[in-house]
């Protein structure tokens, strides 16, 4: 494809966004828009086409009018309309996965343009996991938008998978979650490395002993996340239990490890603990808050990006926000080992 020319156009129900709309001619002599492949990526994201129409802020007709004639100039059908949701087709899934490089590409042009402007400005969306976002975004979040009001920050709590996937999709910029991922697609930058804290109720022998060894936790007394959350296959394997070993009362999937703490205060038992969780803990409930006496296990913390991302003065500044919000301490790697959960 050969860049011809450009123009600029101003969104719907957006005052002040311009955006340059790229224009390829390709060897057939025709013309391939980023308008066309932004459309066919929102369908493929939402899978239905008035949904797009609405997040691309166009009508619907519009929209589908478009991706017709994307289909008729390339002589392919992109995707299946007799299955609902709407999927792609085999070849259609190819041509979108190109799209979006194509899209992340053409965005670099006007990342190139901001830094040598030193203009930091425009849209940021992050996905934060549950068990650092109510912990870790009160400490930074609030000044950072202070000191950088141009910048629209969009916050999602998600789990690991879902940021990972969003991340691809370009449905998000960067998350912030637990390190490695071990996945080629996506760049990791450490921030911190958080220790892993035990919680435990008042009739644990953990609270009369004012000690945990390692060997302790594998017991039916340890409540623990619900599936999905990474910090939970963290702890399964540091106690290398198999999980389903739970013995309690009663069953219960826990989302949130807020509720988990108020079930142990009343029902007993313990749990494991993010250090910036337990930071708030001891506060009110220093007795019910320790530490392994003969290990020192840690979560690798990251902000994460694809490999195509572009705002890397965005990155640093959000990087630096962090890095001094937190104590200093939890800077250093050497001072435990990184429990990995995948």
């Amino acid at each position: 494809m050969m860049l011809i020319e450009y123009k600029i156009n101003k969104k719907k129900g957006e005052s002040n966004y311009n955006e340059i709309t790229y224009i390829y001619q390709t060897k057939k002599g025709g013309m391939i828009t980023l308008t066309q492949l932004e459309y066919i990526i929102a369908v493929d994201n939402y899978r239905h086409f008035a949904t797009a129409a609405e997040k691309c802020f166009v009508t619907q007709p519009t929209l589908s009018m478009q991706i017709k004639k994307l289909e008729e100039f390339l002589g392919v059908t992109i995707f299946d309309r007799s299955k609902q949701p709407i999927i792609p087709t085999d070849l259609g899934t190819k041509i979108i996965a190109q799209a979006r490089n194509v899209l992340k590409e053409s965005q670099e042009i006007d990342e190139i343009i901001k830094s040598d402007k030193n203009d930091l400005s425009g849209s940021l969306r992050i996905g934060i996991i549950p068990t650092l976002s109510p912990y870790l975004l009160p400490l930074f979040i609030g000044k950072f938008t202070k000191e950088y009001p141009e910048i629209d920050i969009t916050i999602e709590e998600l789990f690991t998978y879902e940021i990972e996937s969003k991340l691809k999709k370009d449905e998000l910029d960067i998350g912030i979650l637990v390190t490695p991922l071990k996945d080629k697609e996506i760049e990791e930058t450490p921030l911190f490395y958080e220790e892993m804290m035990i919680y435990c109720g008042e009739k644990s022998n953990f609270f009369a002993n004012g000690e945990v060894l390692l060997n302790d936790i594998n017991t039916p007394d340890l409540w623990l996340l619900n599936d999905g959350h990474c910090f939970r296959n963290q702890v399964v394997n540091l106690c290398k239990m198999k999980q389903g070993t739970n013995n309690h009362p009663f069953k219960f999937d826990g989302g949130s490890l807020e509720t988990i703490i108020k079930i142990i205060d009343r029902e007993g038992g313990f749990t494991l603990i993010p250090e910036l969780a337990g930071l708030d803990l001891i506060k009110k409930k220093s007795d019910q808050v320790l530490c392994f006496s003969d290990y020192t296990p840690l979560r690798e913390v990251a902000i994460v990006y694809t490999r195509h991302y572009t705002k890397r003065k965005i990155i640093d500044l959000i990087a630096k926000k962090i890095i001094e919000a937190i104590p200093k301490r939890m800077r250093e790697k050497a001072r435990g080992t990184i429990v990995e959960w995948r």
